[in-house]
């Protein structure tokens, strides 16, 4: 059986037990702050935060919330992040530990002025 696709971020989050519902829900209220006029979309299953493109997605794995900034998102943190496992797209913030809200606020509020600046290339192409 595929794994199945949620439909909104609530489903998303009925799948997980309540202390990673509450993980969620810091990182959700988190991401609202810092990207007010992004809409939550659920987005290769995950929920995530779009504009005029999606800027930041997040998950829940087994021992760690998954949060995928994209590429430019990880290295331009890259120094903040030393004490996280990252990878080219995604930092993992393992559960057992507090989430570091006001760095995965820079990093969503640094997303979300890359694609303002994408956007006002394309207009004047």
């Amino acid at each position: 059986m595929m794994n199945p696709k949620p439909t909104s971020v609530e489903e998303y989050f009925s799948w997980f037990p309540p202390e990673i519902q509450a993980k969620l829900q810091q990182m959700r209220e988190t991401l609202r702050e810092a990207l007010p006029h992004a809409k939550e979309v659920i987005s290769y299953s995950m929920p995530a935060f779009k504009t005029t493109e999606v800027l930041v997605y997040y998950a829940a794995a087994k021992k760690h919330m998954g949060y995928y900034p994209t590429g430019s998102g990880v290295s331009e943190f890259k120094n903040e992040l030393s004490g996280y496992v990252t990878s080219k797209g995604a930092i993992q913030f393992p559960f057992d530990q507090d989430l570091p809200l006001e760095l995965i606020s820079q990093i969503a509020q640094f997303r979300d002025e890359e694609a303002k600046l994408r956007a006002e290339l394309k207009k004047k192409r």
